[in-house]
């Protein structure tokens, strides 16, 4: 039988794109990729959706690599979108060969996005992942050159698509035409394209500080500063975020957090003592506690816990330090 890696982002193009050849009765497994930028939730639920299984593998370090020196530059935030996905299909092809499949599809349409789905973007894509003979667009084919499994037979190319340009309509309609219902939203989901966490990442990757996985988590969290001395503080915008920065924290880090007025929790990565001052300041200025006067601040490092007196940071200080774009 013949069988097919089908790169599944849980967006419709994609689910549509494995649907198309599953009815030619191929055998396709979908693959899909997780990293603290990118998640696979939707394509988890999309596989579920349409019944087909899903490989989910951790790229974080090849992708880490790369995302440092892409060779085809960024897009309009820290979206190396060329160089991602040449590296995915790089992936896909070397699964492809492991189980023995004959093709690997993907979901992209010709001319849908300018910096990495024209016709010359498409190509550069498909050589440099060394796969290019069997890389398949099942809802552009008919616009692009028949791979090897067109000319040996194994796809019937006349069952295949010829979408182009970046409206919906057709997509739409045969969504309704598989009887597909629920789908997530063209776009988002890779924070790298995100302004405020790539400026946040530009930050961490200028100091160095991208020493663990759990750095590039806290990202996504609180409020952050980075202050005269060069140190980074984090500080929770509310419940949620303190949850999640106190799961990411280690003992190394400075904590902080007051006892007597609601407020946020306050983390200063890999402990800088020289922090603590400000640090507690922020925690002030971001709590209920009064503006005016001293307040006990609870510092937690290395299982220890000491009380530091702090009155809240002035407003010109925290626009000084916060990263913002």
């Amino acid at each position: 039988m013949v069988k097919a890696i089908a790169l599944l982002s849980g967006g419709l193009d994609s689910i549509l794109a494995a649907e198309l050849i599953r009815r030619q009765n191929i055998a396709v497994h979908c693959l899909t990729f997780t990293t603290p930028f990118f998640s696979a939730r939707k394509a988890q639920a999309a596989a579920k959706q349409i019944n087909l299984p899903l490989i989910v593998e951790d790229i974080t370090d090849i992708h880490l690599r790369m995302l440092k020196s892409p060779r085809y530059g960024y897009g309009k935030n820290m979206n190396p979108c060329i160089d991602c996905h040449t590296l995915m299909l790089q992936i896909a092809g070397k699964k492809m060969e492991e189980t023995g499949a004959d093709f690997v599809l993907t979901g992209e349409v010709l001319g849908q996005r300018p910096m990495s789905q024209g016709r010359q973007s498409l190509y550069v894509v498909a050589k440099n992942s060394g796969y290019a003979d069997y890389i398949l667009r099942p809802l552009s084919a008919q616009l692009l050159e028949p791979i090897k499994a067109e000319r040996d037979g194994n796809i019937d190319r006349s069952r295949l698509l010829a979408f182009q340009g970046r409206s919906r309509k057709n997509q739409i309609q045969l969504a309704a035409d598989f009887c597909i219902k629920d789908y997530a939203p063209p776009a988002g989901g890779c924070l790298l394209t995100d302004v405020m966490f790539t400026k946040r990442l530009r930050d961490l990757f200028s100091h160095n500080e991208d020493r663990q996985i759990r750095d590039m988590e806290l990202l996504k969290y609180g409020r952050h500063f980075r202050i005269g001395s060069g140190s980074k503080i984090i500080v929770g915008r509310n419940n949620a975020d303190n949850e999640e920065m106190q799961k990411l924290s280690t003992e190394d880090d400075l904590i902080l957090f007051i006892d007597d007025f609601p407020g946020p929790h306050v983390l200063v990565p890999y402990g800088d003592k020289s922090a603590l001052p400000i640090a507690a300041s922020l925690c002030v200025r971001y709590s209920d506690a009064p503006d005016n006067i001293e307040i006990k601040v609870i510092c937690q490092h290395a299982n220890a816990s000491t009380t530091i007196s702090a009155k809240a940071a002035k407003k010109d200080d925290c626009e000084k330090w916060i990263i913002k774009f």
